[in-house]
């Protein structure tokens, strides 16, 4: 079997998506997606990628990912060429389940469990249907955000109704979620400190959820890297009295022994992270204490191939393993055949306003979630494909590679 096409597909309304579909000469296509920087990706894949990828067998599956990742540039980050790499590693993947038979999260090892808890992250309808993804650059925090296109914009609902948001969450079986209130003070101070008065706001959610919900809900922090190290170390104490989960990207995970420091500072675990490339800066900051879950975000991180790696890495330090999802639908059912297949996956990070909205737009499943569980992907390779529709939007751009 040879790879003889490798083709793109973006549309603009979701502008930092990329799908990628590798051919082969037995009708066999798979399906990769990346996020951000859709354009740039795209370009490195056609003018890059290619020319390495043609004429392969699409089964040998680490050869390819080495061949992808072994570049120069391409060194241990989320740039334009770990983007290009996992989404084309996924479409390998998909292939090697359809030519098997068998779903992807069985050709990774197997299930090892029926099924998985899910955490909420509050994201909005409109989160990411721009090219700017400022954390929060797109929702109002005085309680008059734009009209909702539906029943979950949990951005402005954890921002300013925090209480019936977990109460809503609890209704339908989900007892986890994610938030990020402290992002407003660290634009404004562009990460230097944090005044009493922006302290006592940003914490303000907090407190309604533990009023209103007790300790039924599990609360992860997301700080999407926004802070400096004592700043950092401040918010995380005036945060323990309310028992959160764990603390998500506090500072910019460039610094192993930075972070470790923080991680000393705090009984509540350190989670890192989905800006992470490929296994080596999970080793560094393993080997310093520095980590206790390894979120790893498929799509930047060098695929599954990847993935499983790390997830396994981080099991040789006795940590959970707990995949990232705010990007697309072809990534997050990814990552959810992932998470089945190693055993130290805590739980999967989903966001409800994406699997019940535009995740269905594009592609021709969703995850079945169902009372805070998700449950494995059915059919074969990933189990989704994108909608025929896609390819008729106005707004689509494909373009294609092909051997000569």
């Amino acid at each position: 079997m040879k790879i003889t096409e490798i083709e793109t597909i973006r549309v603009a309304e979701f502008s930092n998506v990329l799908w990628v579909r590798v051919h082969t000469d037995e009708g066999f296509i798979g399906l990769g997606e990346t996020f951000y920087g859709a354009g740039a990706v795209e370009a490195h894949i056609h003018e890059t990628l290619a020319q390495r990828l043609l004429g392969k067998n699409p089964l040998h599956v680490e050869a390819l990912n080495k061949e992808m990742v072994n570049l120069p540039m391409a060194q241990s980050s989320t740039g334009v060429e770990y983007r290009a790499a996992s989404a084309v590693d996924i479409a390998l993947w998909d292939i090697f389940g359809k030519v098997c038979k068998q779903p992807v999260h069985q050709m990774l090892g197997g299930l090892c469990k029926d099924k998985l808890r899910v955490y909420n992250t509050c994201a909005g309808y409109k989160y990411v249907r721009s090219t700017n993804i400022r954390p929060v650059s797109n929702w109002s925090i005085d309680g008059k955000g734009e009209k909702s296109e539906g029943p979950y914009e949990d951005l402005d609902g954890f921002m300013n109704r925090a209480d019936a948001l977990a109460e809503n969450l609890l209704e339908n079986g989900i007892n986890a979620m994610k938030i990020w209130p402290f992002d407003p003070a660290a634009q404004e101070n562009q990460g230097l400190y944090i005044s009493a008065a922006q302290m006592r706001e940003a914490i303000k959610p907090f407190e309604k959820i533990r009023k209103a919900v007790g300790d039924k809900m599990d609360i992860m922090v997301e700080f999407h890297s926004l802070w400096n190290l004592p700043t950092a170390k401040m918010i995380a104490k005036e945060l323990e009295q309310f028992k959160p989960m764990w603390y998500e990207d506090p500072i910019k995970m460039n610094s192993p022994q930075a972070l470790a420091e923080y991680a000393r500072n705090t009984n509540v675990w350190v989670c890192a992270s989905e800006t992470l490339g490929s296994r080596w800066p999970y080793k560094d900051m393993l080997d310093r204490d520095a980590l206790h879950v390894a979120m790893v975000d498929l799509c930047w991180s060098g695929g599954l191939t990847e993935g499983r790696k790390i997830a396994s890495l981080a099991e040789t330090w006795h940590r959970p393993f707990a995949p990232h999802d705010c990007i697309g639908p072809v990534g997050f059912i990814a990552a959810i055949h992932m998470s089945f297949s190693q055993p130290n996956t805590l739980i999967q990070e989903s966001v409800r306003a994406f699997y019940t909205g535009w995740y269905k737009e594009l592609v021709t499943v969703v995850p079945r979630i169902e009372n805070g569980f998700v449950y494995p992907m059915e059919g074969i390779g990933l189990g989704v494909e994108l909608r025929d529709d896609v390819y008729q939007r106005s707004d689509v751009t494909v373009k294609k590679t092909a051997a000569h």
